[in-house]
């Protein structure tokens, strides 16, 4: 009996603890495990009695590369229990803060975390001496999305100028064209890094997946839209928890997430792109065709090209919105406490990130639940491996630990925003 163990231990640079089990006997998979070991963080709990304006920034706190996502979805959750709707240029500017926020993490995955799988780098600096254009047009460009951030979120990082019907400040006219003028050269570095990624070399390798994303009539989705799947689901947000379960897995402190009664579903750029092509841009369409990603994309290496394209859009989008932008006469709506149950549900750049809000007449938090992407995509990694696995079980431990090290990162999981593995072992019997 030939049995093989790829054990990665722990993964390094992220926001929680992690490792890589898969045990294969006879080239067949017999164990799969994508094991979280980080301690709970107890966000949903210490949120509890405090009063709804502080939620987005307390959420913000959860991630340092998508806090926009979390404060957008725990806003709009405030909202919908308050009983109030922002519109208008104060919902153009959050679509701005989107895009900022879609543009530096898109980048920073594709250019620096993915990238060195598909060239046999270990590093983004070993691959910065080969292709040196490359990493600085890739940094130029994240630098880009930061000023975006920076400018409508106060901050690039854990921004504090979003609150609950709007923002406490809003940017002038002014200050937009000046960043306008950036993002011409944004659009440009963004359509070249379209090109870069579709001409890396992609394992053969795809799957049946049930794609699941934001879906609006009128627009690609970042913040508001029905939730959608390939296979069925159209569902209000209210409807999330009827849809959707956590389950507890004995190797992980983070749960799975399933669709009742199906199983493993996929969010993030592959299922927007997928359930969404029609909405982006004629222009974006057509490169898409031209470089080969005309969908259904259902290989998840070629997600790296599904990010470009979003950033390209992202690019796009915000010089739509600048282009258009009037200064608001407030930065926000008034808002009254009430009793009531908010849902919020937004497109953070891995996929879809879930808030539900119970608030009682004083607007005190008497319940919180937060369900962001990573834990939606757990099953689906796991599902990847195991497939995956039995396909090129015939690879040198090397390499095929190398291939299941890039299959995970695929998904840029929050629980790895910067995945690389420490230490990886090999058992064999």
């Amino acid at each position: 009996m030939n049995t093989r163990t790829i054990k990665v231990d722990y993964l390094a640079r992220v926001e929680g603890e992690g490792g890589l089990h898969v045990k294969v006997k006879n080239d067949r998979v017999v164990d799969v495990k994508l094991k979280i070991f980080e301690p709970p963080r107890f966000f949903e709990a210490f949120l509890r009695g405090r009063n709804f304006t502080e939620a987005p920034d307390i959420t913000a706190r959860i991630c340092g590369i998508c806090p926009v996502a979390y404060q957008m979805s725990s806003v709009h959750a405030m909202e919908r229990a308050l009983g109030v709707t922002v519109g208008g240029q104060l919902r153009e500017l959050r679509r701005l803060l989107y895009c900022g926020e879609w543009i530096e993490s898109h980048v920073l995955h594709a250019y620096m975390l993915h990238a060195p799988d598909f060239l046999g780098y270990p590093d983004a600096i070993q691959m910065a001496k080969v292709y040196p254009e490359v990493v600085k047009n890739g940094l130029l460009l994240k630098k880009i999305g930061n000023e975006i951030v920076t400018l409508v979120g106060g901050r690039e990082i854990h921004p504090i100028n979003v609150r609950v019907g709007g923002f406490y400040k809003v940017p002038s006219k002014r200050q937009l064209l000046e960043l306008g003028e950036k993002l011409t050269l944004a659009r440009k570095l963004a359509e070249d890094m379209v090109r870069f990624t579709a001409g890396l070399p992609f394992p053969e390798f795809e799957q049946d997946y049930e794609f699941v994303a934001l879906r609006h009539p009128n627009e690609y989705p970042y913040n508001e839209g029905r939730l959608v799947s390939n296979k069925g689901v159209d569902i209000d947000i209210s409807d999330y928890e009827n849809t959707f379960a956590e389950e507890h897995v004995a190797h992980s402190t983070a749960l799975h997430s399933v669709i009742k009664g199906k199983g493993s579903y996929f969010v993030g750029p592959l299922a927007r792109y997928n359930l969404n092509f029609d909405k982006l841009p004629a222009d974006i369409q057509a490169l898409a065709h031209e470089v080969g990603a005309k969908p259904p994309v259902l290989n998840p290496f070629k997600s790296i090209v599904v990010r470009s394209l979003e950033t390209l859009y992202a690019c796009e989008e915000a010089l739509r919105i600048i282009e258009a932008y009037e200064m608001p006469e407030q930065p926000f709506v008034d808002v009254r406490p009430r009793a009531g149950t908010g849902w919020g549900c937004t497109e953070a750049p891995r996929g879809i990130l879930y808030h539900r809000y119970t608030l009682d007449s004083n607007g005190l938090i008497l319940d919180a639940k937060i369900i962001p992407p990573t834990s939606q995509n757990q099953k689906t990694i796991e599902n990847d491996l195991w497939h995956f696995v039995e396909r090129a079980a015939d690879l040198p431990d090397d390499r095929l630990t190398w291939q299941c090290e890039q299959a995970v990162r695929n998904y840029d999981p929050c629980i790895s925003c910067s995945v690389h593995f420490l230490k990886v072992n090999i058992e064999r019997e």
